[in-house]
């Protein structure tokens, strides 16, 4: 396997248009995403770390003495828009690939476009289901499916917690997806969940409704997919229940520190399998280049910038070793046939290949907010890792 530097990201890069990059020789090599920059839900992030990548390789000379010209478009959260922004960077300006991109709904509606377009995306934060589903696309991170299976692994076996619940947010066609992670885990430990709620609403007002449900069923632990805002709703709601024995096993959508500043009371404690190594371990040697670079270039750091960073890593290792000219054919050539690329801040190699879905990732690293801390503390030595069945 080889080896290239820490790397972390999030992200937004996507594609569409014209059936084949032709263009080689001296000019820059265009590399497109897209992203959520605006709309509900944004992660600018992304694409900003991807840029800072790429910009630092150009200071540096480029890839064989050509530069790289970063499109990042963004879909604002509507499919219109996101269907538009892939078919101007494929078609319009002929990228020769999409990195680190990051959006809600950017891979259900451009899958089979780029099918279509010969075009593959090393996505930097992959979200809805087809995003691990599409020969074309293969994120780096773990995703929302597998960090699921993750939280309830690490719940039930390592902190031995029983009487385990769910409360759902289903955003379009995610449900089969989270109701897979869910039986993965029990294919693995034998075990059910206690109690499922899968109409929890995204945005919702008031949430304690949702928790008097799951306390009065019995739950010990209860599992959420939620955005930072809602579950600093449901913790809330909790507390004013005085339901404070309960123990929290989320996802890296809510790892960040401007959540673990508004969580007061945690409960038993809040519990996420981190997607890359974990950002808030200040002076880490896994995070290092990535923590230089988006303090350098004043980018948050966050999870999605880290998918950012690792995504246009990847590619940029891939993009080095390419004989010849750099077009789209041979850009889609050379990850086709890579071979896996490991790297400290991730648990499992990157590899993008010729499988027809990629959802490789399948490593977090277990951390933790405790009541009355505001502060995110590793919770293991190591990686977390779904067995391989």
């Amino acid at each position: 396997m080889r080896k290239i530097f820490p790397v972390l990201a999030a992200a937004v890069l996507l594609t569409a248009g014209c059936a084949g990059s032709e263009a080689g020789g001296s000019g820059p090599i265009v590399v497109g995403s897209v992203n959520a920059l605006s709309g509900a839900a944004t992660f600018p992030e992304a694409s900003q770390a991807a840029k800072a990548v790429f910009d630092a390789a150009n200071a540096a000379g480029g890839v064989n003495g050509r530069q790289i010209e970063y499109k990042a478009i963004d879909d604002k959260g509507d499919p219109a828009a996101a269907a538009a922004a892939a078919r101007e960077v494929v078609g319009g300006d002929d990228a020769v690939a999409l990195v680190g991109s990051s959006s809600l709904i950017e891979c259900e509606i451009n899958a089979k476009y780029y099918e279509q377009q010969k075009i593959l995306s090393v996505q930097g934060i992959g979200v809805d289901p087809a995003c691990f589903s599409s020969p074309n696309i293969a994120p780096v991170n773990v995703g929302p499916f597998h960090d699921m299976t993750l939280t309830l692994l690490y719940g039930s076996e390592t902190l031995k917690l029983d009487n385990i619940c769910a409360l759902l947010e289903i955003a379009g066609n995610t449900l089969p997806a989270y109701q897979a992670a869910i039986d993965e885990w029990t294919k693995i430990t034998g075990k059910k969940l206690k109690y499922v709620d899968a109409t929890v609403p995204y945005g919702g007002s008031d949430y304690t409704s949702y928790v008097v449900k799951a306390r009065a069923a019995g739950c010990k632990a209860i599992t959420v997919n939620p955005v930072e805002p809602d579950s600093i709703g449901q913790l809330k709601a909790a507390q004013a229940q005085g339901w404070n024995d309960v123990t929290w096993l989320l996802l890296t959508s809510v790892y960040s520190e401007n959540y673990a500043k508004a969580i007061s009371n945690a409960g038993a404690g809040v519990y996420v399998p981190a997607e890359f190594y974990p950002f808030t371990d200040a002076g880490s040697p896994q995070t290092k280049d990535w923590r230089d670079l988006m303090t350098k270039n004043k980018i948050p750091l966050t999870s999605f910038s880290q998918g950012g960073y690792l995504a246009a890593k990847y590619f940029l290792d891939v993009l080095r070793g390419i004989k010849g000219d750099i077009t789209r054919e041979s850009v889609t050539k050379a990850l086709r046939e890579m071979k896996p690329v490991t790297d400290p801040m991730v648990g499992t190699p990157y590899v993008f290949g010729p499988a027809q879905s990629h959802h490789d990732n399948t490593a977090g690293w277990p951390i933790k907010l405790a009541t009355g801390t505001n502060k995110w503390e590793l919770a293991a030595q190591d990686w977390l890792r779904i067995p391989k069945q």
